[in-house]
C-alpha cells in the first residue's frame, strides 16, 4: 500500500517562517528517502502557523529538490482561484517536473470571511466546484483548437486531478465524476465511513479512473517510548483547540500536562475531531495502522502531524514509513 505525506509546513513558536520553509525542504527530501509515494502542501490563508499558502510556488521548491516523488496540493482551495489560473500554474509545474504533479481540490475558502473578502471570493463559488473541477480537466486535456480559452502551459499536462472533502458532497463529486478522493480525517472524521461508503457505491468510472481510488489522511505521533508520543501530541491538541476557539497562532510547544493549556471540558469534541491517528511507540503505531487500514480499507494512506520539534516530526515520519513497510511486506506474504 502506497504511504504519502500531507505537510502544512508548520512555523513552531520560537521561529519564522523562513525556518519552517527550510524544515519542509528538508523533510521532503527525507521523506522521499523513506519511500514516500507524495508530499502533498495545502493552501491556508491568514494563519501564522502555517507558512504554505503559496501552496503552487511551494510545490514547485518541493519538485525541485526531489527527484522521484510526486509532489502536489492536498489542496488548492478553487473557489479562491479561477480554473484558468489553476491550469496555468499546475500546467506549468507538470511541464517542469513531468509526471509528478497532483492537484487536490477543495471547496473550502482556507481561511476565515475576511480572507474571504480579501481574496475576493464570494461565498456562493463554492456551489459551482463540480463544474469548475471538470472545467480543470477539460484545460489540463488533449488541445481543441476551436475552444475560446486554452491554458498554455497546462493542455495536454493531463495533471491528476483528486477531489478532497470531509463530508458526502466531495464523495459524491469525485464519485460522479471518476476522480481519486481523499477525506479530510485527520481532522473531520464523522462522516468518514459514509463517506467512503457513498463514493465505492456511486463511482463512475472515467478516462483517467476505472475504479474508486480513496485516500485516508492519518495523524501520526510517533517516538521511541509511548509517553514521548503522547507528548509530542499535545502541541497538536492545544493548536487545534485555538484554532476552534479562534486564537490561532504558530505552533505551540508540547506540555507535560494538557490539562493546564486546555479545557478538561473542550476534550471531548478534541478526542473526536483527531481520532484518526496513531500514537506511541513503534510497535504500537503499526498495531493502530493496522487496524485503521483493516477498518476503513483506503487504498493508499496519508500521514500528517503537526510536531514541534523538526527532528522529532521527521523521526515520526519514520517510524510510519516504517511500519507502512511491515504492512505491506506482511500483506505480500
Amino acid at each position: 500500500m502506497r504511504y504519502s505525506l500531507l505537510d502544512l509546513a508548520p512555523v513552531p513558536e520560537g521561529s519564522s517562517t523562513a525556518d519552517a520553509l527550510r524544515n519542509t525542504g528538508d523533510l521532503a527530501r527525507q521523506a522521499e528517502a523513506l519511500g514516500y509515494h507524495r508530499y502533498w502542501l495545502a493552501e491556508h490563508h491568514n494563519m501564522p502557523g502555517i507558512a504554505s499558502a503559496a501552496t503552487a510556488v511551494l510545490i514547485g521548491h518541493v519538485a525541485g529538490l526531489t527527484e522521484r516523488m510526486r509532489v502536489g496540493a492536498g489542496g488548492i482551495m478553487l473557489p479562491n482561484h479561477a480554473p484558468l489560473a489553476v491550469a496555468e500554474a499546475f500546467g506549468t509545474l507538470a511541464t517542469l517536473y513531468p509526471g509528478r504533479i497532483d492537484l487536490g481540490l477543495g471547496r473550502a475558502p482556507g481561511g476565515d470571511h475576511a480572507v474571504m473578502q480579501a481574496l475576493g471570493v464570494h461565498p456562493e463559488r463554492a456551489e459551482n466546484f463540480p463544474n469548475e473541477v471538470a472545467e480543470l480537466r477539460a484545460l489540463f486535456g488533449p488541445p481543441v483548437e476551436d475552444r475560446s480559452v486554452r491554458a498554455h502551459p497546462g493542455e495536454g499536462t493531463e495533471v491528476p486531478l483528486w477531489v478532497l472533502g470531509s463530508s458526502l458532497y466531495g464523495a459524491q463529486v469525485a464519485a460522479a465524476l471518476g476522480l481519486p478522493y481523499a477525506f479530510a480525517s485527520h481532522f473531520a472524521p464523522a462522516a468518514l465511513e459514509k463517506a467512503f461508503e457513498v463514493y465505492r457505491r456511486y463511482f463512475r468510472p472515467s478516462e483517467t479512473l476505472e475504479k474508486p481510488y480513496a485516500m485516508l489522511a492519518v495523524n501520526v505521533f510517533a517516538a521511541d517510548t509511548e509517553g514521548e508520543a503522547r507528548r509530542l501530541r499535545t502541541t497538536m491538541q492545544q493548536a487545534f483547540y485555538r484554532l476552534r476557539t479562534g486564537k490561532p497562532g504558530k505552533l505551540p510547544a508540547p506540555v507535560d500536562d494538557l490539562s493546564q493549556v486546555v479545557p478538561q471540558g473542550a476534550m471531548p469534541a478534541l478526542d473526536e475531531a483527531l481520532r484518526i491517528s496513531a500514537v506511541g511507540d513503534p510497535a504500537q503505531v503499526e498495531a493502530q495502522l493496522r487496524a485503521l487500514i483493516a477498518e476503513h480499507r483506503p487504498d493508499e494512506v496519508i500521514f500528517t502531524g503537526q510536531i514541534h520539534d523538526h527532528a522529532a516530526r521527521v523521526k515520526s515520519f519514520a517510524i510510519a514509513a516504517d511500519a507502512m513497510q511491515r504492512i505491506s511486506r506482511a500483506e505480500a506474504a
